[in-house]
């Protein structure tokens, strides 16, 4: 649960960084505002479809998008 929880606080952040509320962003997406808020309360977990959605409205990286940092080799 704390995966979802830290991504939850992660799309929220992002969400508001651009300026959309949980409507607008639902709308993009064609789903419900309450799957938004559900997302951004750790309460379900967004799929592999939506997640790529929400990372080119974003236009960011799918890492970016869930928080993933780089991996030093």
């Amino acid at each position: 649960m704390m995966l979802s929880n830290t991504l939850g606080n992660q799309l929220k952040e992002l969400r508001i960084q651009h300026n959309m509320n949980q409507s607008d962003l639902a709308e993009k997406l064609s789903i419900q505002r309450q799957t938004i808020s559900a997302y951004e309360r750790g309460i379900s977990i967004p799929n592999i479809f939506i997640l790529i959605q929400m990372a080119d409205i974003y236009n960011i990286t799918l890492d970016e998008l869930v928080g993933r940092k780089q991996l030093l080799k």
